[in-house]
């Protein structure tokens, strides 16, 4: 798996997402979690991609789902990235159905 880093998005300012955005790893990715924190997936393939971010831990002995996200052909989603998705290695783990088109980041606004 990737590691992904954050990049910060400055508030007196804008950010291109999808020029921040990297390829998304055949085996998956790794990224930070906290608040404001979020993941983008841009999807330029002409098929659709599934993400699935794994939410480790349990509620009453009760395995939370995952969080699992079908963007579309030609666009984007954005999952916001929370300690619930925090895993034994401090970080969400994230997985994909194809890498084909698919380009991924991590945001953060400049505190």
């Amino acid at each position: 798996m990737a590691a992904l880093d954050i990049v910060t998005v400055p508030v007196n300012g804008g950010i291109g997402l999808e020029d921040s955005a990297v390829a998304a790893s055949a085996g998956g990715d790794t990224a930070p979690v906290g608040p404001g924190r979020l993941l983008y997936v841009m999807n330029g393939d002409a098929a659709p991609h599934t993400a699935t971010v794994a939410t480790p831990g349990t509620v009453a002995g009760l395995p939370l789902p995952e969080v699992v996200v079908v963007v579309p052909a030609g666009e984007s989603a954005i999952v916001p990235l929370t300690t619930v998705f925090r895993g034994v290695n401090g970080r969400a783990s994230i997985t994909y159905d194809a890498v084909t088109a698919v380009s991924v980041a991590v945001f953060e606004l400049e505190r």
